[in-house]
């Protein structure tokens, strides 16, 4: 069979509706002709203008084509194209034609066909690569694909115009970008929308221009935008979330303005404007609109907004009763719950003082927090923060359960019923909404020094070394211990059945108790998993989990400290038996003892029920069926594609103690570049050294508030920034003999501290991961491509892994 290797971008039925009537060709311009040096010095530029059929126009040879070996694969062309052609060229024919149940009947079609046009061209190939640190071509098709439905949910959840040119003197011309985004307030040469990018589709102000042949052009707008034309163009719209279930018309589009020739051409300029290379229409005059068009950029808006009397199709609330009985509710932006206004802020008329209270919720000031931050690199001023919510949450708890200085942890445990419990999770559903946007609410890469924790959430294991790593950098992000109730099956919801989270529970309080203290005073972030409000990323992790962990070997006692903590837990599961099933087990173990002695037995059971903290001392029955047992599920979080995508997303060093979770990110840095290793003196160093880390809370908080162990987050930033910003040009010696230097001076003063205090210290060692171009993974890229993270790094410069004594890493 014969190898397709000419592929075509734009499709030849898709340039056709370009033509004039009776014509099967076009006038077709080159925008950057091929340039030519002769022997005697003179630079020849070709033909830039040419009269072409779709079969040579808008089409690169071995664009989607895959390689294995010396072997040429046309699969994709084939294969994934030939099928998306086939549907997209009814689609796009319906939607330029007015059967309202044609719209209807390709809808989806058209829009998936929309969103692989976008991304299908050299400029979108161009752009998508640019969104990982490196792609080969095979892995770029591998992406494309991976990507698909980006845009779609957000552009049905928009306004859908499609304008006519039929009394025009001029038409439509089509272009080697057709699927193009206008915003008034970025124009093509604005600092970060060079090509190949373009403005997100997610900023109220970003259209999305398409045209359906040289007759009709579709115009995609944002609703806050077309309702007011005033919105702040380079804010997102409200929900901008990729990859959602979204309830619209689908009959729903404005077909009644006609352009004038003067409108037209400021189409055809936009278009012109942001092609790559190519362009063509159906007469050569048509492939200057520049000639004629020479208004400011953001003076062009006024024809793309939709007339306001056609608004009245979109918008407002959906309610919908299914024959199962369950009714949907979705709002005028795709949510699903009623806004929450006790978790609202309103954004300060002018910028707070320097002195004031940062309204990011850290509780520093704002000329410690946000002053020096770029609007896009701090976190929402229009929500409460995730601190300012654990707080809540904190006096919540406290209120629910009774805690106070003058009560005893024994009683409070002894008090805690059903009722308390689902009360709890109750809050931290009412704080935590199914549709929060994390990625705003969590700090962006701003050049401090912060750290994300992966490894096993258990309140007798993170207060070895992990709470002490607070110390060592401005912050330190922790998972939330609290699962969302939300986000599991109603028939193992906390709000359904919490009789079955008793011990889950406890072990949950005390773990949020204990951290709190370093949450109120800013150093630990204590954050909720971002899984639980974008059920597309939790699905897609899982799957990517599964794909890279098969044959993968756990052995659970190479963790230090794993197997003691299970032995715990399953005793505390065996204390949760109600008194007479203890007794038979007493007795089925020691037949020979009294009715005195049993007695005994299960006295001293009380007591040891009474001395761990992390016991329940609610007597349960043997009842089975729904709300039975108890779950108690063990936590290492976050997973390895979670921790990489908020490292990134954060501009966060990882930081671990487990040895699985380390063996993950040493691999992850083997698929890195290759090159001169840096700061190979700093981890000599660093590896040679002995870290302290204070045993308690308390003596942690001390620590910080005084700035005895301050010098490690300055020394950490400059870290930080160094391999972040480090080419494969080539290390800088004198730099990093600095580094070397300022961690011998800082860490000789912290531990000489540390001893001279008298707090009690844990001892442990430092493994460091720094590979030449940080650690990657495509698969994190494209979660956070498909998140819509527009900050994030394009990779992890740099890990730690903290080892007990007698723990291995290597």
């Amino acid at each position: 069979m014969t190898k397709t290797r000419n592929n075509h971008y734009v499709p030849q039925w898709y340039q056709e509706g370009f033509f004039e009537p009776g014509r099967n060709t076009y006038s077709y311009l080159d925008l950057s002709p091929p340039q030519h040096a002769l022997p005697d010095g003179r630079v020849v530029t070709g033909k830039s203008k040419f009269v072409s059929p779709t079969s040579r126009a808008f089409c690169q040879r071995d664009l989607y084509s895959t390689f294995f070996g010396t072997a040429v694969n046309d699969e994709i062309e084939r294969k994934l194209f030939g099928d998306i052609d086939a549907r997209g060229a009814l689609a796009v024919r319906a939607f330029a034609g007015e059967d309202a149940s044609e719209w209807h009947r390709h809808f989806t079609t058209f829009f998936e066909y929309l969103d692989i046009q976008k991304i299908r061209t050299p400029k979108g190939l161009d752009w998508l690569s640019a969104q990982y640190p490196r792609l080969a071509q095979n892995d770029l098709m591998f992406e494309m694909q991976g990507i698909r439905m980006l845009h779609c949910t957000i552009w049905t959840e928009g306004v859908r115009e499609i304008v006519s040119a039929q009394d025009a003197d001029v038409r439509f011309i089509v272009s080697d970008h057709p699927v193009t985004i206008y915003n008034y307030a970025i124009p093509p040469n604005a600092k970060g929308n060079c090509y190949p990018n373009e403005p997100s589709i997610a900023l109220k102000g970003s259209q999305t221009i398409f045209p359906l042949n040289r007759d009709f052009c579709l115009i995609l707008t944002n609703l806050e935008y077309a309702q007011d034309h005033s919105a702040n163009p380079l804010e997102k719209r409200t929900f901008a979330g990729n990859y959602r279930n979204s309830m619209v018309r689908t009959d729903a589009i404005i077909r009644t303005r006609k352009l004038t020739s003067k409108e037209v051409i400021r189409v055809n300029r936009v278009l012109k404007t942001r092609a790559k290379r190519y362009i063509a229409a159906g007469k050569e005059e048509w492939l200057y609109p520049e000639t004629s068009s020479v208004e400011p950029w953001a003076d062009l808006r006024s024809t793309f907004l939709p007339p306001e009397n056609g608004l009245w199709h979109f918008g407002g609330e959906m309610v919908a009763r299914f024959d199962s009985g369950e009714v949907h509710y979705q709002d005028a932006f795709g949510r699903t719950e009623k806004e929450r206004e006790f978790l609202k802020k309103k954004p300060p008329s002018k910028p707070p003082h320097v002195r004031e209270l940062c309204r990011c919720g850290s509780g520093r000031t704002f000329g410690a927090c946000c002053e020096r931050k770029p609007a896009t690199l701090r976190p929402t001023w229009e929500e409460r923060s995730i601190r300012e919510r654990n707080l809540m949450l904190f006096n919540g708890i406290s209120k629910i359960l009774g805690i106070a200085e003058d009560r005893d942890w024994v009683t409070v445990r002894r008090e805690i019923t059903d009722e308390k419990i689902k009360d709890v999770y109750g809050l931290y559903d009412a704080l935590w909404p199914r549709e929060t946007n994390l990625l705003a609410m969590l700090p962006k890469p701003d050049g401090s020094a912060r750290a994300i924790y992966t490894g096993v959430l258990h309140p007798s294991a993170i207060s070895n070394c992990a709470l002490g790593l607070s110390l060592y950098f401005d912050e330190l992000l922790i998972e939330h211990p609290f699962i969302h109730p939300r986000t599991v099956n109603k028939k193992f919801s906390p709000l359904e059945y919490p009789n079955m989270y008793q011990q889950e529970f406890l072990k949950s309080v005390v773990l949020f108790m204990a951290i709190m203290p370093l949450v109120e005073q800013g150093l630990v972030t204590l954050f909720p998993d971002p899984c639980n409000f974008d059920f597309h990323l939790r699905d897609q992790m899982f799957e990517m989990a599964k794909f890279r962990s098969s044959g993968t070997r756990v052995d659970p006692k190479e963790e230090v400290g794993f197997m003691e903590m299970m032995k715990e837990e399953y005793k505390r599961s065996m204390l949760l038996l109600p008194r007479e099933a203890l007794r038979r087990q007493v007795l089925r173990s020691s037949p020979e003892l009294d009715e005195k002695a049993v007695g005994a037995v299960l006295d001293g059971f009380d007591i040891l029920r009474e001395k761990d903290p992390l016991a329940v001392l609610q007597e349960r029955s043997l009842e089975g069926g729904e709300g039975g047992g108890q779950l108690t599920p063990f936590k290492m979080a976050p997973n390895f594609e979670i921790t990489m995508y908020l490292a990134q997303a954060t501009g966060s060093c990882i930081v671990t103690d487990s040895v699985f979770r380390w063996r993950e990110l040493m691999a992850a840095a083997g698929r890195g570049l290759q090159g001169a290793a840096p700061l190979n003196q700093l981890r000599d160093s660093m590896e040679g050294a002995e870290f302290a880390f204070p045993n308690y809370v308390q003596e942690i908080g001390a620590f910080a508030e005084h700035g005895e162990f301050g010098g490690y987050p300055a020394l950490m930033r400059k870290v930080f920034k160094y391999l972040s910003t480090l080419t494969l040009r080539g290390t800088k010696p004198n730099v990093e003999a600095s580094l070397n230097a300022e961690f011998k001076r800082v860490h000789v003063s912290a531990v000489w501290t540390a001893e001279k205090s008298g707090a009690q210290f844990s001892k442990a060692r430092v493994s460091c991961l720094w590979p030449a171009g940080g650690m990657q993974d495509n698969t994190v890229n494209r979660l956070l491509l498909m998140s819509s993270s527009e900050h994030h790094l394009a990779s992890a410069p740099m890990a730690l892994f903290v080892k007990s004594n007698g723990q291995e890493g290597d």
